[in-house]
């Protein structure tokens, strides 16, 4: 029997891909990942790693990919960081920006050439919080303080958890609900499930909505993303997301599956393989 992917499937050109939960666990990398992106290869389409996850720069991405065995560059990426970037060069010209992450989020930031810094000055005007996994409760206190002055305030994504190998720990969406609880605000959140992360992704590739995919394990994020920049989106239950959870919400996804090895089958069927 046909699956009811492969029509779909048959002349994409590029997939979108999130990691954490979609292709690994923690270091854990997911047995079916591997024969996954190697059929994509095989398929002629090409792929991008798609991450709210900002507390890595790429160059880590790429090394921590490869200690599993995914041989990558940094092309290969496009990341909620990207996406911020993107945001700040086109609608800030403001001063300096108090960055709300790890060493290495605001290293990319600094880079490509934005005036961060990690401390609290009186010509910051700007709030830029990523998922940090180095946090520090003065951070906390800062940002408490740079909200009570009404500075712009941006975040990279709005993720309640982060999944890990032994579960999950709070994301950069929970940090910014305990600092809403504190000062009031919340933050304009630029990576998924807003369509722009896509949309540049795509740009870059150089391919329309209709030649692309996006496969991801969180229907808040992955799956809204996708529905908001008009692609095929693919939800897979290897991370957060529980059938549940799915039949219980409003966001629904072109196709549910087990994992990516559903499709890696589907891109065989079609191959001929």
């Amino acid at each position: 029997m046909t699956h009811p992917l492969s029509d779909t499937l048959r002349h994409k050109k590029l997939y979108l891909l999130d990691m954490d939960g979609t292709l690994y666990l923690g270091d854990r990398l997911f047995p079916v990942a591997l024969p996954f992106l190697n059929a994509l290869r095989a398929a002629g389409a090409r792929y991008l790693f798609l991450t709210n996850n900002s507390s890595r720069g790429t160059g880590s991405y790429v090394q921590k990919l490869g200690g599993m065995g995914i041989s990558a560059c940094e092309e290969d990426f496009f990341t909620s960081t990207d996406a911020a970037c993107a945001y700040l060069r086109a609608h800030y010209s403001g001063a300096k920006i108090y960055v709300l992450g790890t060493a290495s989020f605001r290293r990319h930031l600094k880079q490509k050439g934005f005036p961060v810094t990690d401390q609290l000055e009186d010509d910051v005007d700007c709030l830029l919080m990523g998922y940090d996994t180095e946090l520090t409760y003065q951070k906390l206190i800062d940002a408490s303080i740079l909200l009570g002055r009404n500075v712009t305030y941006l975040a990279t994504n709005p993720d309640w958890v982060c999944p890990t190998a032994f579960g999950y720990v709070p994301d950069c969406g929970s940090i910014a609900q305990a600092l809403e609880h504190a000062t009031g605000r919340l933050p304009l959140f630029l990576g998924k499930p807003q369509p722009e992360i896509a949309l540049l992704a795509m740009e870059r590739a150089g391919v329309s909505p209709e030649d692309t995919v996006l496969v991801g394990d969180r229907i808040y994020t992955d799956i809204a993303c996708g529905k908001r920049a008009g692609i095929t989106s693919i939800l897979v239950f290897s991370g957060e997301t529980t059938r549940e959870v799915l039949q219980e919400s409003d966001i629904q996804p072109d196709f549910a599956l087990k994992d990516v090895g559903e499709i890696t089958a589907v891109l065989h069927a079609l191959s001929g393989r």
